[in-house]
Formats: structure tokens, sequence, C-alpha cells
């Protein structure tokens, strides 16, 4: 099965998380462009074209939620989907909830919680089937 599923912007100061998000990404398939904080971000996001964006939320120069907003606030990635890594504090998810994130995961995260997400993320544009059952994964099965 040749191809990357998929392109996946991270981005996060942690050169430590970067490259364990990095490579448990690329161990499924994805394609991984990483960024050291929001501002890089938007400076990468319109070469890269990625197909989905992870978010920490400290950063410095911009953080998470501000990058989250600015994305969603140019028509050219308003529709991209963005995730939230971050330790996840009520604040952070409210302001993540306000500037249009689509998806959360705590620190510390399980490696299979992360590249669920991101296929969540990704296909969550196909047409949904008729009967909203298939393709729905195992999602009755007990977690691990």
């Amino acid at each position: 099965m040749s191809g990357a599923s998929g392109r996946v912007l991270v981005v996060d100061d942690s050169k430590v998380i970067r490259q364990l998000i990095r490579v448990n990404l690329e161990l499924e398939g994805f394609e991984v462009v990483t960024a050291a904080d929001g501002a890089e971000c938007l400076d990468l996001v319109h070469r890269v074209c990625p197909d989905v964006i992870t978010l920490d939320v400290v950063m410095p120069r911009l953080d998470g939620v501000q990058t989250a907003a600015r994305l969603r606030a140019d028509p050219r990635t308003s529709h991209l989907p963005v995730a939230i890594v971050s330790a996840c504090t009520p604040y952070e998810v409210d302001a993540g909830v306000a500037a249009g994130v689509d998806a959360y995961l705590a620190k510390p995260f399980e490696p299979s919680e992360l590249v669920r997400m991101v296929h969540r993320l990704l296909h969550r544009e196909d047409p949904p089937s008729i009967d909203g059952r298939h393709g729905a994964g195992r999602a009755g099965s007990p977690a691990g």
C-alpha cells in the first residue's frame, strides 16, 4: 500500500513531543511536517497544505488557541481539521472551542489515541453512510 494516507502539520515547541508525534504518525503512513510554534505554523501552512493540524497550546510567539483562531479566520485554512494536543486545562478547552478547534488530546497521550484522532479528523468529510452504522469503527469495543 504505497502513498501517504494524509499530511499532518504538527505544531509544538517541544522537540521531544514533535518527534514523538512524528514517529507515531509516520508508522501509520502519514506524512508529517513539524513547526516549533504558531507563527511558524502559519508561515508553513500554505506551502505544506496539510490535511490535519495538531497544536500545542502553550508556545512562544503565538499560542495554540490564537493559532487555531487565525487558521479559522483565513478562508484558505478555515476548513482544516485542527486538534489541540496539550495538557488540556478547562480554560484551554473553552478557549479552543471558541476558536473552532475540532478535537482534543490530553498529554500525556497514548500513541494509539493520537493515531485514532488523526484518522477521525482526516475522514470526517467522507459522506456519511445511509444508516450511519458503517465506517464507525469499533466504537463499542472496550478500551484496551
